[in-house]
C-alpha cells in the first residue's frame, strides 16, 4: 500500500450504480477494490480481505454507531470512511474521524481515501493551483480570486482543479466529464457548458477559461 494510489480499498455500498462508480473511479487512481453490497456483511468482509482502507455506506443502517463500531474492530489498524446521510451530533462523533456526507462527488471520495491513508504519515502538502488572479488549494479545497473567497460547488472545484492542473491542454467535453463526474456518471456534454458558465461567472472577467470551438475548452496558462 502507498500513500499516494494503490491499496486494497473495501467499498460496503447499497447501491449498485454508486458502488460501480466508485469502483471506476478508485481503480482509475491505482487502487484495487473489493465491494460488498450488504452492510449486514462488512464485518465478515473486512475480516476476511483484510483492506488497507474500508468506505462504509451507514445511511441505511438503523444502527451505524454500532455497525461501523464492528467493522472498524474488523478492519484492525485500516481506516474507516463513514458515508452517511444527516445523523445526530451525537451518533456523529462515533463514526470516527473520516465521513463522507452523502450525496458526494467521486472525487471527494478519492480524496477522502487517499486523506485516510496519508493521516499520520508524513508527506509534502500539496501546492496550490495558480492561474493569473486565481489561486486554487485542493487540500483545503478554497479557490480565490486576488483577495476574494470564491464559494465553488464539490462539481465546479473538480472541474476547475482538473483544468488548472492541465494548463494549455485542450479537453472535450466528454473528457471533462469523465475528470469532473467520473467515469459512465450520465451526464450530458450540455452539462459541462452549464458547470463552465458557472464557473466563468463565478471568476468574473479574469477567467482563464476558453472555448475552443468544434473541441471543447482549455485554461490558458
Amino acid at each position: 500500500m502507498t500513500t499516494d494510489g494503490g491499496g486494497l480499498v473495501l467499498v460496503v455500498e447499497h447501491d449498485p450504480a454508486v458502488a460501480e462508480l466508485q469502483r471506476r473511479y478508485l481503480s482509475r487512481e491505482g487502487f484495487e477494490v473489493e465491494i460488498e453490497p450488504d452492510p449486514a456483511r462488512a464485518p465478515a468482509a473486512a475480516e476476511r480481505i483484510a483492506p488497507d482502507v474500508v468506505v462504509l455506506d451507514l445511511s441505511t443502517s438503523a444502527l451505524p454507531a454500532d455497525l461501523y463500531r464492528r467493522v472498524a474492530d474488523a478492519a484492525g489498524p485500516a481506516p474507516v470512511i463513514a458515508v452517511t446521510g444527516p445523523v445526530d451530533p451525537a451518533v456523529g462523533r462515533a463514526l470516527g474521524e473520516h465521513r463522507v456526507d452523502r450525496p458526494f462527488g467521486p472525487r471527494v471520495l478519492v480524496g477522502a481515501v487517499g486523506d485516510a491513508l496519508r493521516r499520520g504519515v508524513p508527506i509534502e502538502t500539496p501546492g496550490v493551483l495558480l492561474a493569473g488572479t486565481i489561486t486554487l488549494d485542493p487540500r483545503g479545497r478554497t479557490a480565490t480570486v486576488g483577495e476574494r473567497r470564491v464559494a465553488l460547488t464539490v462539481t465546479e472545484f473538480d472541474l476547475l482543479e482538473f483544468l488548472m492542473g492541465n494548463p494549455g491542454r485542450v479537453f472535450t467535453r466528454e473528457q471533462l466529464l469523465d475528470a469532473a463526474w467520473g467515469p459512465g456518471a450520465g451526464a450530458g456534454s450540455r452539462t459541462v457548458d452549464v458547470h463552465v458558465a458557472q464557473l466563468r461567472a463565478k471568476l468574473g472577467d479574469g477567467s482563464p477559461i476558453r472555448t475552443v470551438r468544434g473541441v471543447g475548452y482549455v485554461l490558458d496558462a
